[in-house]
């Protein structure tokens, strides 16, 4: 008897929803780097060729407007359709062709469940990108179908357990004890250690902060998982894998990264990348309390004295800037900067750069914008002489209002721009400057 053939899936071809891309800067375009079938027209709009889509998906995955679809022919629609109405029959098979090993790897997978997100504090001050991790959290917790949680460690830290609840978490696992007043790895990490292996969530999210970074590292290598470090954007695929992406290459490209056969799937995000929910002050939820019966001299490392960083009042921390007034190489010179800070001193704003500025020693590293910089998302950002590369526009590109002065009018700073003026950004700022003071002082004669 002949064998019946398999029906092989058809793959579709990516397609432009109109009216939805948002031109986040060419995201799918770096997606698509096998197939090189997306080029951006001027407006920063994908145009995709039918001819060399082969049909990965990527693209669709990355573009955070949902502004991509497979389209499928009529035939090919006929196949899926097939397809579908056979899947419950087809899922025996698959399974009977796995080894007891891998069977043995997939239920044990199946046994995590949930959405954590580790609550960053410093002597009870949470910081701020927590809370931009549970709106994330939420969503994907909302994709699962399971809870969302925040773990909370430190000394006299339940208040946090409360501000978890106003921003969704529904259940928080609380560890309070005198030696996790001050933050050191090993006590750190071995606590998530031991609430991980006992609770075991699918999902730990972390601030790529300083103490994030690090205490994320030391827990994915304990747990022998994966951690992808620095995301700029998280999803869940339809298998219900968390997609992680973030920068590759020196930035050249975004990269969706999986972890597939290990749990719990470890990110760590850094502050201002994702929104920041709503809060509900009547937000409630359970507190599991832990402890670990540890004990001080189980540790090797203790705090002896914390001594405060004298420049630290007067550091400028663009991160927090509400109104950014950023200049790259084409500002020419560390002198020139002076015309940028007068533009920022009318409208309230502070006076941010490109890495290349600081390359060149015009400007501190503090005031760098971008992938090896600051991720910053301002209600207004002014790039001067900024050509927009794409290591400069993960750092910006979530900014409300963008507004670009470049001599080129090819740049790409454009495509993310809400308001381009081609023009010397040197002659350009001088002249918004003056026109804003004499607004402001017919403003004050009451004309």
């Amino acid at each position: 008897m002949a064998e019946e053939k398999k029906i092989k899936k058809p793959r579709g071809i990516a397609k432009l929803i109109e009216g939805k891309c948002i031109a986040c800067g060419a995201r799918c375009q770096s997606a698509c780097n096998k197939a090189n079938a997306i080029e951006m027209n001027e407006n920063g709009e994908p145009i995709i060729d039918a001819s060399k889509c082969i049909g990965c998906r990527k693209c669709v995955k990355i573009c955070p407007a949902e502004a991509i679809e497979m389209y499928f022919t009529p035939e090919e629609q006929k196949i899926l359709d097939e397809l579908a109405a056979q899947k419950t029959e087809a899922a025996e098979p698959e399974t009977e062709d796995l080894t007891a090993e891998e069977i043995e790897a997939l239920v044990k997978l199946k046994a995590y469940k949930g959405v954590w997100v580790f609550v960053e504090q410093t002597e009870g001050q949470p910081a701020e990108v927590s809370w931009e991790l549970l709106g994330t959290g939420a969503e994907l917790a909302a994709s699962l179908s399971v809870e969302l949680c925040s773990v909370v460690i430190g000394q006299d830290v339940e208040l946090l357990c409360a501000e978890s609840f106003s921003y969704g978490a529904s259940k928080v696992y609380l560890m309070d004890d005198p030696i996790f007043k001050y933050y050191r790895t090993e006590p750190y990490y071995k606590a998530i250690h031991y609430l991980i292996e006992k609770y075991k969530p699918e999902i730990v999210l972390f601030g790529a902060t300083g103490l994030g970074r690090d205490l994320a590292g030391a827990v994915a290598t304990k747990l022998e998982t994966g951690l992808t470090a620095d995301c700029t954007g998280l999803a869940i695929d339809e298998n219900g894998c968390l997609l992680q992406t973030r920068p590759a290459f020196g930035g050249n490209i975004m990269a969706t990264i999986l972890t597939e056969r290990t749990r719990p799937q470890m990110s760590t995000v850094r502050p201002y990348v994702m929104p920041m929910p709503e809060k509900n002050d009547t937000g409630t939820g359970e507190i599991i309390r832990e402890s670990m019966n540890a004990n001080e001299e189980d540790f090797t490392t203790k705090v002896l004295e914390i001594i405060r960083d004298s420049k630290s009042a007067e550091t400028v921390d663009v991160a927090t800037a509400q109104v950014l007034v950023s200049g790259g190489r084409g500002m020419c010179g560390a002198e020139n900067f002076q015309i940028l800070q007068e533009l920022a001193d009318e409208i309230g704003g502070v006076v941010a750069c490109s890495r290349a500025v600081v390359e060149a020693g015009w400007m501190p590293q503090e005031r760098q914008v971008g992938q090896t910089g600051k991720t910053v998302r301002p209600n207004i950002y002014i790039a001067c002489g900024i050509s927009g590369a794409i290591q400069h526009l993960v750092g910006m590109q979530e900014s409300d209002v963008i507004i670009a002065i470049n001599q080129d009018p090819k740049a790409p700073i454009f495509e993310v721009a809400t308001y381009g003026i081609v023009g010397n950004a040197m002659k350009v700022i001088p002249l918004i400057t003056e026109r804003i003071r004499e607004l402001r002082a017919k403003k004050a004669v009451g004309g």
